[in-house]
């Protein structure tokens, strides 16, 4: 999945809107990306190297996802109580990573 199929997908999700809040301390080294839903995040990644994202995530099945797949890691930037990286391109597919998307706007949303 490429950057824009990525970015179509989450905007895809009902009510999800995107944005990049962090301009002023990244001053211009790297933009991230953000979906809300509700105006809370629940993704963002760089635009200038889609390597990886960062979602949020349940933290009754953090641990989990984190011992079966090795795409999965700390987040970018985030608490790590709520919030995993997952690298795109290793042991995830792309309908693996559009489900943990999908959870963590659902996580979100219900909040």
């Amino acid at each position: 999945m490429n950057i824009e199929e990525f970015r179509e997908y989450c905007l895809s999700l009902p009510g999800a809107t995107e944005g990049t809040p962090f301009e002023k301390f990244s001053k211009g080294r790297f933009t991230i990306l953000v979906f809300y839903v509700k105006r809370h995040m629940f993704c963002y990644f760089n635009i200038d190297d889609f390597s990886s994202i960062t979602i949020k995530c349940d933290p009754v099945v953090m641990d989990e996802l984190k011992a079966r797949y090795e795409a999965v890691g700390e987040p970018f930037n985030g608490n790590k109580r709520h919030w995993i990286s997952v690298a795109l391109g290793q042991d995830l597919n792309d309908d693996a990573i559009r489900a943990l998307v999908k959870a963590s706007y659902d996580l979100v949303k219900r909040s």
